[in-house]
């Protein structure tokens, strides 16, 4: 089978759950069967990447739209890279799009070449406002360019059975056209791996237990709830947030002031990791955590939480989202409930209130020491179970089969 992969992020150019995703699904498709499908990877940058039966070529146009407005000029450009993917795609057999970035073109080669389409539903723009202080105006254009993507697919994967509720939801698609594949994760590399040594380059004190936070700087990850439960946070813990990728100018900016805020609150420590963190080091700072906090409030999966999880590190997250289906609450982790402002806006209705479960759920855990471990270790157990890469690869196989068959009996019709 010859797949064709449609993807803004690829790695060097990594910033969320989607560009993990891809590239662990891309390795492991090119990997199954004794490598007898081909897949060609379409995505934003420079990349350029050719293997026995996997090619990797990035889209940067060198156009600058003129327009008053930088939003609009970034979201124009965005469908620039789209048309000129269509250009550089054919004889191909079926074609998958991750996150709105790429569904234009994945619209135009469906009708173009005549093959199925796939999407995979790693958010939705209507769930997230906040894209409107990224986008403008322009955020109007991303919701309808991804509303037509989906009334447009032959077959939609949903990463939590929560996304798939909401596409139905949101957008009328049938159930049936919706696939839960969960995301998965690279056990083997992981896992447990202690290093000391990270923890003094990041200037982490070894004789003092850490949470840790890791996520992007936007309203979607919710590091300004975590950074307001840090007065409520019992003394002798150290908060480490690795947070980096602003949105927008004025929320990092925001991010500057309210870390400033939340240090002149705690006597513990507020160590910001402003940088992205090489994944060795995520690893071995995950392993290290005493518990993992994933404040978010709006979250397809989480795949972050999975990840911690593989490290036996337990898990403080928001109950929302497909986080429910990978956090077993009071077993790996616990989860925070709070009451969202409306159904187009996730965001806490009461802030203070989730700040304080949030602070009052890690407290407790940091009070028990010995539960710390126990969810750890269960926490690497239910990974080990239920979100491997092989599994996920070879549902998302079998549901590309189902598309291609389908389509040919369409066009016998």
């Amino acid at each position: 089978m010859k797949i064709a992969f449609l993807t803004n992020e690829y790695p060097p150019h990594i910033y969320g759950g989607a560009g993990v995703h891809v590239e662990y699904l891309s390795r492991e498709l090119a990997d199954i069967e004794n490598k007898r499908h081909a897949i060609k990877i379409l995505c934003f940058g420079e990349q350029e990447e050719y293997s026995e039966n996997k090619t990797v070529k990035g889209i940067n146009p060198d156009f600058t739209f003129p327009s008053h407005d930088p939003r609009h000029q970034k979201f124009l450009h965005t469908l620039l890279r789209n048309l000129v993917m269509v250009g550089s795609m054919r004889d191909v057999d079926i074609v998958h799009c991750h996150t709105w970035y790429t569904h234009l073109a994945g619209c135009l080669l469906k009708h173009l070449l005549g093959v199925p389409l796939v999407l995979t539903t790693h958010s939705l723009e209507p769930q997230r406002p906040w894209k409107e202080e990224q986008l403008g105006s322009a955020y109007q254009g991303s919701t309808w360019v991804e509303k037509t993507a989906y009334e447009n697919a032959d077959g939609v994967i949903a990463v939590s059975q929560s996304m798939k509720k909401a596409v139905h939801d949101l957008y009328g698609i049938p159930l049936e056209k919706v696939r839960v594949i969960y995301n998965g994760i690279d056990t083997n590399q992981y896992k447990p791996t202690p290093n000391p040594a990270i923890l003094a380059s990041y200037q982490i004190r070894p004789d003092q237990p850490f949470i840790l936070f890791v996520g992007r700087i936007t309203r979607q990850k919710g590091v300004f709830h975590l950074l307001e439960a840090v007065k409520y946070l019992r003394p002798g813990v150290q908060i480490v947030v690795c947070a980096a990728s602003p949105d927008t100018e004025e929320i990092a900016k925001e991010m500057v002031e309210k870390t400033e805020a939340a240090q002149t609150k705690t006597q513990n420590e507020v160590i910001w990791i402003s940088q992205m963190v090489p994944r060795e080091d995520l690893i071995s700072l995950y392993t290290h955590a005493s518990i993992f906090v994933c404040p978010s409030i709006y979250e397809p999966f989480g795949i972050i939480n999975v990840e911690a999880m593989a490290c036996q590190t337990p898990v403080v997250a928001s109950s929302v989202g497909g986080i429910k289906e990978a956090v077993v609450h009071g077993e790996t982790g616990l989860l925070v409930s709070f009451e969202p402002l409306s159904a187009r806006d996730p965001a806490p209705k009461h802030p203070e209130q989730f700040a304080q479960g949030l602070a009052s759920a890690i407290n407790s855990l940091l009070s028990a020491p010995e539960k710390i471990q126990e969810m750890g270790l269960k926490a690497r157990q239910r990974v080990e179970k239920y979100f491997s890469w092989t599994s996920i690869a070879q549902q998302t196989l079998e549901f590309y089969r189902e598309m291609i068959r389908a389509e040919h009996y369409k066009r016998l019709d």
